[in-house]
């Protein structure tokens, strides 16, 4: 069985819509299919900007909580956030459990690379892989981080100096839109995949705080994802809808993307 975590977790973005992450994961949990749906009782406050890291209170409480909802779970989990925050407590998870052997997939228009104080916001959605890399808030690094060589990044096209500066000397491997199909080839588990939904193109989902030209087709994005062998755990973060009626085309879309996962039970 595959359960679906709903995290609505915002004040991981520097995004002047960011409380619109919460109706975004709320809606996304439930296209998301699964066989239970977990909520995580994540705070609504906007907390304290502090250590560079914007209400970074919240994000320490927030994680507890989400720590909290995932070890009521035995199912393989689906977490739909929220900002990619949101998806800490997932990974470092599945970080310790298949320790080495994992593999994160993280599917984003920006790597997500920064360090604390280098982002103009302190949005922590920004340093999240650096920090479960090893590197980020120490309030929030995992007691196991992932090595570099565990990470595989796709669909990439944006990025600040200090994130090519760590990508030009750390073996993560890189991939951008067009070599989408190439990230994934032979790929085979454990995997876990993150998606963060700015990687499509906005033509063809617009939803998001931080739309990029130039990205990935919805198709294309579900082919890939359907290709992976042993997928352990996944997220699908940064939908933010504007309000007023869901968009069934955009509902469609994540519908779609979510059925694609093959969602590995073994071991279980």
């Amino acid at each position: 069985m595959t359960t679906v975590l709903c995290v609505p977790q915002w004040q991981g973005s520097g995004a002047e819509g960011a409380p619109r992450l919460v109706e975004g994961a709320r809606r996304a949990a439930e296209l998301a299919g699964g066989g239970a749906r977990v909520t995580a009782p994540v705070l609504e406050a906007p907390g304290e900007h502090r250590d560079g890291v914007r209400a970074l209170d919240v994000l320490v409480e927030n994680l507890r909580l989400t720590r909290r909802a995932l070890d009521g779970i035995d199912d393989v989990v689906v977490t739909v956030g929220g900002d990619c925050g949101a998806d800490l407590a997932p990974i470092a998870a599945a970080r310790a459990r298949y320790g080495d052997e994992l593999t994160v997939l993280w599917i984003d228009a920006h790597p997500d690379l920064y360090l604390p104080h280098t982002v103009p916001t302190g949005a922590f959605h920004g340093m999240i892989l650096r920090t479960l890399l090893g590197e980020g808030p120490a309030e929030l690094v995992p007691a196991c981080p992932l090595a570099p060589e565990q990470v595989i990044i796709a669909g990439v096209r944006a990025g600040d100096p200090v994130e090519r500066e760590y990508l030009g000397r750390a073996p993560v491997r890189t991939y951008g839109v067009a070599e989408l199909d190439e990230a994934v080839d032979g790929l085979s588990g454990p995997v876990y995949v993150h998606i963060d939904l700015d990687v499509l193109d906005p033509g063809s989902f617009r939803s998001v705080c931080y739309p990029e030209p130039d990205g990935v087709v919805p198709e294309a994005l579900a082919e890939a994802v359907a290709r992976l062998d042993h997928v352990v755990g996944a997220a699908i973060t940064e939908h933010a809808p504007p309000d007023g009626p869901a968009d069934p085309g955009e509902a469609e879309v994540i519908r779609r993307i979510a059925a694609a996962l093959p969602v590995w039970n073994g071991g279980r």
